[in-house]
């Protein structure tokens, strides 16, 4: 087949889930209210965090970075997505859609570096209570978020560069719901070897070094907690991380089986089902397992209400 270099001005069609036309309005109802019920609970963290100055801590710091990061999530996916049920085809540029696979890649793993913060918050806060004040002070924080986001950008602009060189064959029709990257890999007829190579470095550096240092904070945890003779006291500190605990499992079990895997095993169908899992399902459930759960957030957003 013929190699084909798009320019930036030329399209991609996206084809979402037009392979099942029975279910286009059911999908539509459903994805409008998980795009609406995400903006609105992670709006509600954010504003219940600032209007209360007890929430003011490092733990809810990180969670306003976290319920940002998830409205910016689902908000470079869902638009585009809702619109697709209306039109006969979505199409997006070259540009744009790198555009869109950049903020995504970039907020994945903005989440992994954000959620491992988390846990090494929680760890000082369990281990070394008397001076968590003092290492989790303000400074500390704004430089571990910043990090994280830092990092997160710039670890995405390699994979960018590479997608942005390959070449296409007959098609450039990507059978997902938004610019996927193993969806490009696999319309793509160039040597994707780099760009797999690329997607493994960052798998072993980001993803698994995080779930290692969250690992190895939590084991530290379990044994602190454990050390508590408070039934009461036990019973608070585990449901703290119980919490973020699931919230780990479900977010890198979702993205390391889509990625950490070789381009030829990619399955279209599965594709799809598991990036709704971390595009959709982890925005949505993140302020219902992190804050809605926890007795000092439902008080805070009681007075909230009371106030407003």
């Amino acid at each position: 087949m013929k190699k084909e270099n798009l320019s930036f001005t030329e399209y991609f069609l996206i084809v979402g889930f037009s392979d099942v036309p029975h279910l286009q309005i059911p999908l539509f109802v459903a994805f409008l209210m998980v795009y609406l019920l995400t903006l609105v609970g992670n709006l509600l963290i954010l504003a219940t965090v600032y209007s209360n100055s007890n929430l003011h801590t490092p733990m809810y710091y990180f969670l306003t970075h976290l319920s940002f990061l998830d409205i910016w999530y689902v908000s470079v996916i869902f638009p585009q997505l809702l619109a697709h049920f209306f039109l006969e085809g979505m199409h997006l540029s070259l540009m744009n859609c790198l555009l869109q696979l950049f903020f995504v890649l970039s907020m994945a793993t903005v989440e992994f570096l954000l959620l491992t913060v988390m846990a090494y918050d929680r760890y000082v806060a369990i281990c070394n209570p008397l001076h968590y004040p003092a290492i989790m002070n303000r400074a500390v924080c704004m430089w571990l978020t910043a990090g994280s986001w830092g990092v997160g950008l710039i670890n995405t602009i390699p994979h960018i560069v590479l997608l942005s060189k390959l070449s296409f064959c007959d098609s450039h029709t990507i059978n997902h719901f938004f610019c996927d990257m193993t969806a490009l890999l696999k319309i793509s007829c160039s040597n994707t070897f780099s760009n797999e190579i690329l997607i493994y470095i960052n798998g072993v550096v980001i993803a698994m070094v995080s779930f290692i240092l969250i690992i190895m904070s939590y084991s530290k945890i379990t044994v602190s907690i454990l050390k508590i003779k408070s039934k009461s006291g036990k019973d608070k500190a585990f449901s703290t991380c119980a919490s973020h605990i699931t919230v780990v499992v479900l977010f890198y079990a979702s993205l390391c089986s889509t990625y950490m895997r070789p381009t030829s095993t990619y399955s279209i169908k599965d594709n799809k089902i598991m990036s709704l899992s971390y595009v959709a399902v982890t925005p949505l459930c993140n302020p219902i397992i992190y804050s809605f759960k926890n007795a000092e957030f439902k008080n805070a957003l009681r007075k909230t209400k009371r106030t407003a």
